[in-house]
């Protein structure tokens, strides 16, 4: 090991690579490449995986949206294409039929689908805007991010009290900005409510925005003489739960109870949250063994480059070689010189890729700030950066080793012959 901080060994080192000044530099390129694509690419892995976990971090992932439709199938004398409600009663109904269910949230809407929306009056000023009745339990399943005030809960809806919780731009919209929000009232489709809450603008698989306002789901059925109805549901089941079996089995529960043909697929039509979140994450998954893959084949490509680049560097300094050894230059000196140039060339390299390639991930990050896009954070976590380097620090010497082995094998009399 001392000839690694003999200085003559270094000359000899630096004053090889000053003679092949393009070859040597075209070799780090290569090997720099190689570790600025690995880390560029899992860094941008690990940002579309960080967004796509922004994007759904207010929702339950292993969860479903159901809601009724026509018929497709007469049954029990009645015919296709009649028109069915969900009911409230059906919430409890599934709960206890399909054990998988971890929450059930009813939920009621108005201008989302189709229907007009509600209009909202502050002083003179006059808006529309969405209105929800929900329960409580959808801050479980569709989480509700509050900048002021609270939530709905239970008393809201054991008294159907008349509060309402709104969006950062309905505050915008209907106050002026120096007046006191939370307490103060709002009147919706003539009725007065208080603002208990406000909250910011969602993302993720909402129907929400900040230009919506939630009321408790008695309050709401009272005011527009909803009855049992319910306009669709979200189900979120356990995370172990296999969604897509749970899909099936609220779906025949609810065939039953609504009179509905066994086999009629069109009386109730679902959206599989669940099912297209495991896609997403299964979609990231993938592009980080690709990311894997492709950074370590072209790691591998640039080390083998430095150890071909070696193996004529060593024919090249034949007779250098031999001049070495008939001086009395050990076989160790000879391969340690050698490795040691491939081990510098490598960490040389790699350290350069590391550094070009955490400045493109910065720009990456400040450019996709202000987009509409599930991407955030571009990072790699610096073990597995410094594991890269390391990795081909290794591989760069043990490839060092081919064109050593093969200097060691030069017989000093043989060397000397060669001009």
């Amino acid at each position: 090991m001392k000839f690694i901080f003999d200085r003559d060994t270094w000359q000899e080192i630096f004053g090889s690579i000053k003679k092949s000044k393009l070859r040597t530099a075209i070799t780090i390129i290569g090997v720099l490449w190689g570790i600025f694509l690995f880390i560029t690419l899992l860094g941008a892995a690990r940002g579309m995986e960080n967004g796509f976990d922004r994007e759904f971090q207010n929702l339950a992932t292993n969860s479903i949206f159901l809601w009724s439709q026509r018929t497709s199938m007469p049954h029990k004398g009645f015919q296709r294409g009649r028109w069915h409600s969900l009911k409230i009663q059906d919430v409890d109904a599934i709960k206890k039929q399909v054990p998988e269910i971890a929450f059930v949230a009813p939920r009621n809407v108005k201008g989302v689908f189709g229907d007009s929306p509600a209009t909202v009056k502050r002083n003179t000023n006059s808006k529309t805007y969405k209105l929800f009745g929900d329960y409580p339990i959808l801050d479980n399943v569709n989480k509700v991010k509050l900048i002021d005030g609270r939530f709905l809960n239970v008393n809201d809806i054991e008294k159907e009290k008349k509060v309402a919780i709104i969006g950062e731009k309905v505050v915008d919209e209907l106050f002026e900005s120096d007046e006191e929000v939370v307490g103060n009232y709002v009147e919706i489709n003539g009725s007065f409510f208080q603002v208990v809450g406000i909250y910011k603008e969602r993302t993720g698989g909402s129907f929400e925005s900040d230009d919506s306002i939630y009321i408790p789901f008695t309050t709401y059925r009272r005011i527009n003489n909803m009855g049992d109805n319910i306009g669709w549901m979200v189900i979120a089941a356990y995370p172990e739960a296999d969604i897509l079996q749970v899909e099936k089995d609220v779906k025949t529960v609810m065939r039953r109870r609504h009179s509905v043909h066994p086999d009629d697929e069109r009386a109730f039509g679902s959206f599989n949250f669940g099912e297209m979140f495991k896609r997403i994450t299964g979609f990231v998954k993938g592009i980080k063994f690709l990311t894997w893959f492709v950074g370590i084949a072209t790691l591998v490509a640039g080390v083998i480059a430095i150890g071909s680049i070696l193996l004529i560097t060593v024919k090249e300094r034949t007779n250098e070689i031999g001049i070495r050894r008939a001086l009395g230059a050990t076989p160790g000196n000879v391969k340690g010189m050698i490795v040691l140039e491939s081990i510098f060339l490598t960490l040389i390299a790699g350290i350069l890729g590391f550094i070009f390639a955490g400045g493109v991930l910065m720009l990456i990050n400040s450019s996709t700030q202000n987009i509409d896009f599930p991407f955030t954070n571009p990072t790699v976590n610096i073990p597995i950066a410094v594991g890269a380097i390391l990795a081909l620090v290794i591989f760069g010497s043990l490839i060092g080793m081919i064109p050593a082995q093969r200097a060691v094998k030069i017989r000093p009399i043989e060397a000397l012959r060669e001009e």
